[in-house]
């Protein structure tokens, strides 16, 4: 099994950091987080546990990671982290 995927990625001149794991037959939930100077900016989960059986599980939770850590990638590349939250 691909354990995960980490990426340093230069944006608007500042380094973002993009990690995908699987958290294994035990957890089976892909995380991909997106860090700015060791905060986390972003999350997403996709929990997996309906095709433990899956003949092809391998390659379903690879197509799966691949997935959501490019979908962060081209979040942040489309400037939606941009934005602030507005402070009331």
């Amino acid at each position: 099994m691909n354990l995960g995927f980490n990426q340093n990625v230069n944006y608007n001149g500042e380094v973002y950091h993009v990690q995908t794991e699987d958290g294994g037959i035990k957890n089976p939930v892909i995380t991909t987080l997106l860090f700015k100077g060791g905060v986390i900016l972003a999350s997403r989960k996709t929990g997996y546990a309906d095709i433990l059986r899956s003949d092809k599980l391998e390659i379903v939770i690879n197509e799966v990671m691949r997935e959501q850590h490019s979908s962060i990638l081209k979040d942040l590349k489309s400037g939606l982290f941009n934005k602030r939250p507005e402070v009331r």
